[in-house]
C-alpha cells in the first residue's frame, strides 16, 4: 500500500529500505532468464556470485546461489552463456541493494534458443521488417563505407584488403566495437546509427568471421534487428559462413555468405571495369565501323548506278524523244492548219459565190427605198417615186412610171 508521507512528516531512510525489503519479500520466487556477464567462484567459498543480464536491455541483476547448485551445471555454464534461474528476490537493506538467491539454474539449449529465434522471425516477418521490397540498392561505387566489427579481427582485415584490392580509392569509415557477449548488441547498435547519421556513408557493412550459435546471438537480437529496419543507409549483412543465418541476414539490404564476398558484392573489381570499359568500347567501335562500312557500300552502291556515272545520259535519251515529239507536234499543227486553210478557202468561195455583189456582176440591179428598203414587188412603189438601183459598177437613181416600170434619171 502506498505509505503517506509529507515534508513535514517524511520516513527515515532505514524505514523506507524495511518497506522495500517488505514489498520484496512478498514477490516470491521467480524464474528469470539472462546471459550471465560476471562469474565469481572463490576457492574455499560455499556462495557464488555472478550477474545476470538482459543482452536487449542492457539491465543488470546481481546473483548469489550456493556451491552445490551452481555445480550441477558448472561444465555446460560459464560467462556469456544464457541461464534459466529459479530465484528469490532479496533486499539488503544496509547498502539498498537489490539480488537474487538462487535455488535452481539451467542453461538455455541451442534448441530451445533456435525455437525462440523462430518464433522472433515469424512475429517480425509479420511486421514486413523482411519484405523484399523494403531492401534498397547497393550504389554502384560506394565513395566511402561504414564497418561495423571487431577490432583487430579478420573480418576487419578480409573487408578492408579485399576492398581495396578491388578499388584502391575506396575509403572507410571503421568501427570497432564487440561482436559477442553482452556488450554486443548495444555496441552494434549505436555503432550502426552514428554511421547511418553520416550522410557520406553511402553502405554499412556489419561483419562478423562466423561462430557458434551462441556467439551469434547477438546478431539475432530484436534491437538490432529494428535499428538495421530504420536504416536510410543500405546495410549489408556480412556475419559467419555460409551455414550461418542470424536475423540480421533477413533485414538487411543485402546478405553476403563471408567478409570476404561482402567487399566483392559491395566494391567493384577496378580490373573488371576496366576489362568491361574496354568490351564496351571496341564493341562501340565495332558498330560505328560497321555502320561506316554499310553507308560506304551504299553510297558504292549508288554511285555505280548509270544515272551516277553518266548524269546525262537520261537526258540526252529523253532529248531524241523530245526532238521526235516536237517533229510529230509540228506535222500534226502543219496538217491540222493546211486543212483549215483548205476549209476556209473553200468556205470563201462558196461566199463570195452567194454574195450579192457577185449577183449585181451578172447584171442584176437592186432597186431601194429612200429609206433603204429593197423592193420587191411592183406594189410597193408608187408612180413618181424616186428609188435608188445599185448595180455591180455603182448606183444611180430611177423614178417609177404610172405602169409600174422605172425609168432611169441619172448616175
Amino acid at each position: 500500500m502506498a505509505v503517506n508521507t509529507s515534508a513535514e512528516n517524511p520516513l527515515p531512510v532505514g524505514e523506507v529500505s524495511r518497506l522495500i525489503g517488505g514489498w520484496i519479500d512478498r514477490l516470491g520466487a521467480v524464474w528469470v532468464e539472462g546471459q550471465i556477464t560476471q562469474l565469481s567462484r572463490r576457492p574455499g567459498a560455499g556462495v557464488v556470485f555472478l550477474t545476470l543480464r538482459d543482452p536487449s536491455h542492457d539491465i543488470s541483476v546481481g546473483v548469489t546461489c550456493y556451491r552445490q547448485v551452481f555445480d550441477s551445471v558448472a561444465d555446460v555454464v560459464s560467462e556469456g552463456a544464457r541461464v534459466v534461474v529459479l530465484a528469490k528476490p532479496e533486499w539488503y537493506a544496509p547498502r539498498g541493494q537489490l539480488s537474487l538467491r538462487a535455488a535452481e539454474i539451467r542453461p538455455v539449449g541451442v534448441g530451445e534458443l533456435l525455437a525462440r529465434l523462430e518464433q522472433l522471425k515469424k512475429a517480425l516477418a509479420a511486421e514486413g521488417l523482411f519484405a523484399p521490397e523494403r531492401k534498397k540498392p547497393l550504389p554502384f561505387l560506394p565513395q566511402l563505407i561504414g564497418l561495423v566489427c571487431g577490432r583487430a579481427s579478420a573480418a576487419e582485415r578480409d573487408v578492408l584488403e579485399n576492398a581495396r584490392h578491388r578499388w584502391p580509392a575506396v575509403r572507410f569509415q571503421v568501427r570497432n566495437v564487440a561482436v559477442q557477449g553482452v556488450h554486443a548488441v548495444p555496441q552494434v547498435v549505436q555503432a550502426v546509427k552514428e554511421l547511418d547519421a553520416l550522410d557520406e556513408v553511402d553502405v554499412i557493412i556489419v561483419a562478423r568471421g562466423g561462430g557458434s550459435v551462441e556467439d551469434l546471438l547477438p546478431f539475432s537480437d530484436e534491437q538490432l534487428v529494428r535499428a538495421v529496419a530504420g536504416c536510410r543507409t543500405p546495410v549489408v549483412s556480412a556475419i559467419g559462413h555460409e551455414p550461418d543465418n542470424p536475423l540480421l541476414d533477413h533485414v538487411a539490404d543485402l546478405r553476403a555468405s563471408t567478409p570476404t564476398d561482402a567487399a566483392k558484392k559491395v566494391v567493384p573489381d577496378v580490373g573488371e571495369e576496366l576489362e568491361r570499359v574496354r568490351q564496351l568500347r571496341d564493341r562501340a567501335r565495332r558498330c560505328a565501323q560497321a555502320f561506316v562500312e554499310r553507308e560506304e557500300r551504299g553510297l558504292a552502291h549508288a554511285l555505280a548506278r548509270p544515272c551516277m556515272q553518266d548524269p546525262h545520259r537520261m537526258v540526252d535519251e529523253r532529248a531524241d524523244q523530245v526532238t521526235a515529239l516536237v517533229d510529230r507536234a509540228r506535222r500534226t499543227l502543219g496538217h491540222l492548219l493546211d486543212r483549215a486553210d483548205s476549209e476556209l478557202t473553200h468556205t470563201h468561195a462558196r461566199v463570195v459565190a452567194l454574195s450579192p455583189a457577185a449577183t449585181l456582176r451578172r447584171g442584176y440591179a437592186v432597186l431601194q427605198k429612200a429609206d433603204g428598203h429593197v423592193v420587191r414587188a411592183p406594189d410597193e412603189v408608187t408612180a413618181g417615186e424616186a428609188l435608188r438601183a445599185r448595180v455591180a459598177a455603182g448606183e444611180f437613181t430611177v423614178r417609177a412610171d404610172g405602169e409600174g416600170s422605172v425609168g432611169n434619171q441619172g448616175s
